[in-house]
């Protein structure tokens, strides 16, 4: 009866073992630098454009017009000073 506890032991903590070093893999994938890149690359891709492959025009046309009033800020600015 001890043998068979033990056994099971044995086997539980093998099987924990197993599964802490797919954590632990899981974890070395998720930290590897080239994959947060690829995840933010995807994220900001889904951000602008829908799955279907098509413009997200909501989100595009304010970050446009933050980028055209920005060059027009330092436009005038450089005018100014010149």
């Amino acid at each position: 009866m001890a043998k068979a506890k033990n056994d099971d032991l044995v086997d539980e903590i093998e099987e924990i073992r197993t599964r802490l070093a797919g954590t632990v893999d899981d974890l070395i994938d998720r930290a590897n630098p080239k994959h947060i890149v690829q995840r933010r690359l995807h994220d900001t891709k889904a951000h602008f454009v829908d799955d279907q492959g098509s413009p997200r025009l909501e989100n595009i046309i304010p970050v446009a017009a933050g980028v055209l009033g920005i060059i027009g800020v330092l436009y005038a600015i450089r005018r100014l000073v010149n």
